[in-house]
C-alpha cells in the first residue's frame, strides 16, 4: 500500500505534464516569423562558424596541414552550397511576393556582396575571430580589427 501512493502520484503528475499544454490553450504557430532563420541560413551560419573553428584549430596547432586543407575544402563547399540555397530561397520569396528581387541596382549590389563572400571563403580571408569576410590582401578584419591569418603561397 505504501508503494502504491507514490506510484499514483507519479502517474497523475505524468498525465498532467503531458496534458498541460493542451489544457492551457497553448499552440505552436504554423507560419515562420521573419526573425526566424530558414534552413539554408542556419546551414550557412553553421558552416561559417565551422570554418572559423577550423582556422582557429589550425593556427593553434591542433590540425596538421593535410587535415586543415581537407576540412577547409569540405566546409567551404558546404558554406557555398548553403549560400546558393539561401539565395534561391530569397529569390523564391521575392518572386512569390510579386517582385523579381528588387531594382537592378539593388540586385547588382546583392550579387556583388555574394560574390565577395564566396571569394573570401575560397581565399581564406574570413576572420577567424568574428567570421566577417574581408577583401583579398587584407591584413586586419574590417569588422572587428583582428589580425587575419597570413595566406601561405602554394
Amino acid at each position: 500500500m505504501s508503494a502504491l501512493v507514490p506510484a499514483i502520484v507519479l502517474a497523475v503528475a505524468a498525465v498532467f505534464f503531458v496534458l498541460y499544454p493542451v489544457l492551457s490553450g497553448r499552440e505552436a504557430p504554423m507560419e515562420r516569423e521573419e526573425s526566424e532563420l530558414t534552413e539554408a541560413q542556419h546551414r550557412k551560419n553553421v558552416a561559417l562558424l565551422a570554418l572559423r573553428d577550423i582556422e582557429y584549430d589550425y593556427h593553434a596547432g591542433k590540425l596538421d596541414d593535410a587535415d586543415y586543407r581537407m576540412l577547409r575544402q569540405q566546409t567551404s563547399a558546404e558554406a557555398l552550397e548553403a549560400l546558393d540555397e539561401e539565395e534561391a530561397e530569397r529569390l523564391g520569396r521575392s518572386r512569390a511576393s510579386g517582385g523579381e528581387g528588387g531594382s537592378g541596382a539593388e540586385r547588382a549590389g546583392i550579387e556583388a556582396e555574394i560574390a565577395a563572400l564566396r571569394a573570401s571563403i575560397r581565399e581564406g580571408t574570413v576572420c577567424t575571430h568574428c567570421g566577417h569576410p574581408n577583401p583579398r590582401g587584407s591584413r586586419y578584419c574590417s569588422d572587428c580589427g583582428a589580425a587575419l591569418p597570413i595566406a601561405k603561397a602554394g
